[in-house]
């Protein structure tokens, strides 16, 4: 009997919750050695850097910003007259 065979002979043995677990732990196992990515925080900064630069062109132009109800009005607005539960 090779290795294989051997396992899951024994995997099918177990209670299906002991399989899970099993499972699992294979799962960790092939995810352990992999390397952790690498988050890429410079599309979020420039998103931050092109949001503050619209807010100040839109001050300076002397339009007004809108209040809470008013934001709130705009978005029922764009969602077809749905208001948010």
């Amino acid at each position: 009997m090779t290795q294989e065979q051997d396992l899951l002979v024994r995997w099918r043995s177990l209670p299906s919750q002991q399989q899970q677990t099993v499972l699992d732990f294979i799962e960790f196992l092939q995810t352990k050695g992999l390397p952790v990515p690498v988050i890429d925080h410079s599309v979020e900064e420039s998103l931050g850097n092109r949001l503050r630069s619209l807010r100040t062109k839109i001050v300076a132009s002397g339009e007004p910003l809108l209040n809470q109800t008013d934001l709130e009005q705009e978005l029922v607005s764009r969602r077809g007259g749905v208001e948010p539960d």
